[in-house]
């Protein structure tokens, strides 16, 4: 299964897709003969056969009734929300395909970055290169984040690790953002590693941090999110700590890579410092799914990244949708360690490597992703009052979306009730 993956996404760089297909702005439009609509919501999925949906103003006005001069005839196929993708990192320059060689020919991840790859190879093409430059390379990968059927995108920086290319990498986001249809939510990740020239000056970096660049972001005025890689040979946890309670100070909300490869304790210290999402989890432990259960965490998985780096411990998903944890499903698109685009191809991972329902894996790839980002109230499914974004299928099940594995055939995507993808 290696490389099936790559014919629902990486296809796209070889044929002209239609992003924004029209210029024509419907104030209203009707999505009729509906076969099968799917939705969800904190406490289940719901579905409903044959109906009908219509659009006002960018936004659901009414599901089963309604009139409009626009018309779109589903042809009895399934609709559902667009997808939410609550973990990404796509300001970076030059990918990294040398490392995946290396893993081919045996390195891992760690033994990668401790020889000069992994996050750190990132941070000179963010530092070199204008923000014209990234700007342009990250609105080609939102072109093919819109073709895999999703809408809305949290952003992160963490590729510049000094306060002139945070600021940088955070402007290409809002940029990004103003200019191109999909949603992008901000996050300032400052603590994503320890660049070159702070290895042997930790304190130094975290003062940075703390009193340099969290104060310039808080006043450039992008940024919603603070994220922190908490994990043994990056921050501990007393680090992520004052890095989060420093944000937290400044208006930043908490969010952090938790218990990646080991059982650092960053689950528990998410639960400890109110974290908006705890993200990986792979290395978990009993106390810290527990502290999760008694919180209002949201545990974002990220089976991407196990598969890609060719690892074979999943997250523990089952051990934490049975005691309660809402779960959130997400990419963790990055240059290095998820290269992975394909919020459907995450779904045939939960299924298949973390013993998740389909409708839990649908779930957590919609309404729980937009939870984990705090906007579920706008995003995330198919209700009267919510935005408008969708996907019109070329499939007639929910099971077919996993089942399918690799080619997921989306008709159309549509975007604040406009059409912005068509296949």
């Amino acid at each position: 299964m290696n490389g099936a993956w790559i014919s629902q996404c990486l296809i796209i760089a070889k044929i002209k897709v239609s992003i924004t297909i029209s210029n024509i702005k419907n104030k209203s439009l009707l999505l009729e003969n509906i076969g099968t609509l799917v939705t969800a919501n904190a406490i289940t999925v719901k579905i409903i056969k044959n109906t009908s949906i219509l659009i006002e103003n960018g936004q659901i006005v009414s599901i089963g009734k309604g009139i409009s001069d626009n018309i779109i005839n589903c042809e009895g196929k399934m609709v559902t929300s667009g997808f939410i993708d609550s973990h990404t990192h796509p300001v970076f320059y030059n990918n990294r395909n040398s490392e995946y060689a290396m893993r081919l020919a045996g390195s891992t991840y760690e033994e990668i970055a401790k020889n000069g790859g992994g996050i750190i190879s990132s941070v000179e093409g963010v530092r070199k290169n204008s923000e014209e430059q990234l700007i342009e390379k990250v609105s080609e990968r939102m072109d093919q984040f819109i073709a895999c059927g999703t809408t809305t995108i949290e952003a992160k920086s963490g590729y510049g690790l000094d306060t002139k290319s945070e600021l940088k990498s955070l402007k290409v986001i809002e940029k990004v953002n103003s200019s191109h249809e999909i949603d992008m939510v901000p996050t300032f990740m400052g603590a994503h590693a320890f660049p070159k020239e702070f290895e042997a000056k930790r304190a130094e970096y975290l003062d940075l941090i703390c009193n340099e660049m969290i104060p310039a972001v808080a006043s450039q005025g992008i940024a919603i999110f603070n994220d922190v890689f908490c994990e043994n040979g990056y921050f501990s946890v007393d680090e992520s700590r004052l890095i989060l309670e420093t944000g937290k100070k400044y208006g930043l909300k908490a969010r952090l890579h938790a218990d990646e490869f080991s059982n650092s304790g960053a689950a528990v210290l998410a639960s400890e410092v109110d974290a908006f999402s705890a993200d990986h989890l792979m290395a978990v432990s009993d106390e810290g799914i527990s502290k999760l259960a008694k919180s209002e965490v949201v545990a974002t998985l990220l089976p991407g990244t196990t598969f890609f780096l060719g690892k074979k411990t999943y997250a523990p998903a089952r051990k934490l949708l049975d005691v309660g944890i809402t779960v959130a499903l997400a990419t963790d698109f990055n240059p290095g360690s998820s290269h992975i685009q394909s919020m459907p191809f995450i779904m045939t991972l939960a299924c298949m490597n973390m013993g998740m329902t389909v409708e839990e894996a649908y779930q957590s790839a919609t309404y729980n992703g937009a939870k984990a980002l705090g906007i579920e109230n706008d995003v995330g499914s198919i209700e009267i009052g919510k935005k408008a974004d969708l996907i019109i299928w070329k499939l007639d099940s929910l099971m077919d979306i996993p089942y399918y594995v690799s080619n997921h055939p989306i008709g159309k995507v549509i975007k604040n009730g406009n059409i912005i993808f068509e296949a």
